[in-house]
């Protein structure tokens, strides 16, 4: 079976960090694209970040760049986000997607990912 576990959110304070996650297994991880996607309460799926199949190419939604970072582990069949500088507007379930076979990273739309994994939940508050 396909799947993807995210992991890693948690309760943290304003100007805090975080490591998130993905756990793929079940299909040839190197061959996809894998993004994060995150939904805050009461609000839509939006684009946090990608990276494409060996990694050499990245891209941040404009919100998280200067403070976050995505990379991934092919032999390992895992993907990471860091997120740093954490604001409460961070505040979201975090969601990471892969598709195949395009490689685009610089999309942002969450109908491109065929696959999903279950959210992790990251609460950033005082």
């Amino acid at each position: 079976d396909v799947q993807l576990q995210a992991s890693g959110g948690g309760l943290v304070q304003p100007g805090g960090s975080l490591r998130l996650s993905c756990a793929a297994s079940g299909f040839t991880f190197s061959r996809y694209t894998v993004g994060w996607f995150r939904q805050p309460p009461g609000k839509d799926r939006e684009f946090v970040a990608a990276i494409s199949r060996k990694g050499g190419a990245t891209h941040l939604a404009d919100s998280m760049k200067g403070r976050s970072t995505i990379s991934r582990d092919n032999a390992g069949n895992a993907v990471y986000l860091h997120l740093n500088g954490l604001k409460l507007e961070d505040t979201g379930v975090y969601y990471c997607a892969a598709k195949y076979p395009n490689n685009d990273v610089s999309s942002a739309l969450p109908s491109g990912y065929a696959f999903w994994g279950q959210g992790t939940l990251v609460t950033v508050s005082k």
